[in-house]
């Protein structure tokens, strides 16, 4: 398993686009028939895919955790991106359409993926972060997840936000970990924006849906000295607590955030001024 160890904000300003892209970027996450993790220091969050065509993948083990299995100490989030899916955790079976959300709580020694129709095969993306609570295995679909409609179409970001794992009413409750989606309206390609950090937790975003031949300009780094990172589908980024997070996209698509770190509530952040960004 990959490791991404935490960079200091003095340090980042000496990057290049070579060193920004290794040290946050998680590409080639998707791989047909395989499941792939990647830790992080940051907030000690692991990230993944986990991609079944033709056969059933089982969630594994870790050396990095020592631990007697992946969730042994650790709790989950499973949001599906494509094809119909299934996943199975400790004899529970739950089917996940795309942009469904599964949590997993700690504790649940066996968890698998499989789809329901190889022809279609689902892309569950993958969030875990440590936990000391075990909270219960729940589904919530798509059209159940709490929504915020936010932003505008004369500044090109009009969003949805569907809220699924948090601490407000109607969100799976959870140990440390946040989770949601964001869907961009037709015309609109900023997401985030105007951004915002907040130094008690990190973010991860996960990108998907986004056509053949474009690509997302993700905006990382502290406000007065941003950098950007491009991405191409099913590319996840990792931004520290000192780090803005916003993007824009050559053409439509869709995104995951998700969170772990000291405070559950989704309001939890120290927002920026557009005029202040450079």
């Amino acid at each position: 398993m990959k490791v991404i160890h935490s960079v200091h904000p003095g340090d980042f300003k000496t990057y290049q686009t070579e060193q920004i892209r290794d040290r946050f970027l998680i590409d080639d996450l998707v791989k047909a028939d395989r499941v792939n993790c990647v830790y992080t220091h940051y907030d000690r969050m692991i990230i993944g895919g986990a991609h079944p065509v033709s056969k059933t993948l089982v969630l594994e083990n870790y050396d990095n955790l020592k631990a007697g299995y992946f969730l042994e100490r650790r709790e989950l989030g499973i949001i599906n991106v494509a094809g119909d899916g299934r996943v199975t955790a400790d004899g529970q079976t739950f089917d996940l359409k795309k942009m469904d959300c599964l949590y997993i709580g700690k504790g649940v020694q066996q968890v698998s993926f499989t789809a329901v129709d190889a022809a279609t095969p689902p892309v569950f993306y993958l969030l875990s972060s440590p936990a000391h609570t075990n909270y219960p295995t729940t589904l919530l679909p798509i059209e159940q997840a709490e929504k915020v409609h936010t932003g505008r179409s004369a500044t090109a970001n009009k969003r949805t936000i569907n809220k699924y794992i948090h601490n407000g009413d109607g969100g799976i409750k959870s140990c440390q970990l946040v989770m949601g989606l964001t869907t961009l309206h037709e015309g609109s390609v900023w997401n985030t924006m105007p951004p915002h950090v907040h130094d008690r937790r990190m973010e991860a975003y996960f990108y998907f849906d986004i056509p053949a031949g474009q690509r997302v300009f993700h905006l990382m780094g502290e406000e007065a000295e941003t950098r950007h990172i491009l991405i191409d589908n099913y590319g996840a980024v990792v931004s520290p607590p000192w780090s803005i997070h916003a993007g824009a996209g050559t053409g439509s698509y869709s995104f995951i955030w998700g969170m772990a770190g000291e405070n559950l509530d989704y309001t939890d952040m120290d927002a920026i001024s557009i005029d202040n960004i450079k």
